[in-house]
């Protein structure tokens, strides 16, 4: 069993109620953080107003303030990072299109309102309803997008994460991706 690191030994005090590990934590995980929140926002529309610092710096209020953690080690809580940034954007996205639909908004004109629509808020949020889905189909399949696609994890590692083969997760990545696709062609 090899020793743990620093992050993890951070990680277990910050569950035994320690604020102080997280203020010590996160200069040991923020440059992961970070490249997770930039693969996240690679998809999203030029001039998004969400930029990855502020949502590396979002999810960590709703992972380590927010909520009483019980961290597994580190890659657990890249795995949990990586799903509240996901919820990050899937919130952004959502206020955004309230705002689109009415909210505070002055009137626009035909082709400022249409310019709008083309942006990709309608995508993260088709992708969220579906992972949604496909997780009440398959809970394993669900978590093992979320691990991947989201947190950037390899086969082996989100295998680790979910107690499973490296090949099972390569299966079942292969089986996600296709049930995914089929259901977003829907």
């Amino acid at each position: 069993m090899p020793a743990p690191t620093d992050a993890t030994l951070l990680l277990n005090r910050l569950t035994d109620g320690d604020p102080a590990a997280g203020d010590e934590l996160l200069p040991l995980v923020y440059a992961e953080l970070h490249r997770i929140a930039e693969r996240q926002m690679g998809g999203e529309r030029a001039g998004h107003t969400l930029q990855p610092t502020a949502l590396v710096h979002e999810a960590w209020v709703r992972l380590v303030e927010g909520a009483d953690p019980a961290w597994e080690g580190r890659r657990h809580f890249m795995a949990v990072a990586s799903r509240a940034m996901r919820h990050v954007l899937v919130d952004h996205a959502r206020a955004r299109g309230a705002a689109k639909r009415g909210g505070d908004q002055a009137r626009l004109p035909l082709d400022d309102a249409l310019a709008l629509y083309e942006d990709k808020v309608s995508d993260v949020l088709t992708l969220d309803d579906a992972l949604q889905r496909l997780s009440k189909v398959d809970a394993q399949l669900g978590r093992l997008v979320e691990l991947r696609f989201f947190g950037g994890l390899s086969h082996e590692e989100a295998g680790q994460v979910l107690g499973i083969s490296t090949r099972s997760a390569e299966r079942g990545w292969s089986t996600a991706r296709a049930w995914l696709r089929t259901a977003l062609e829907d």
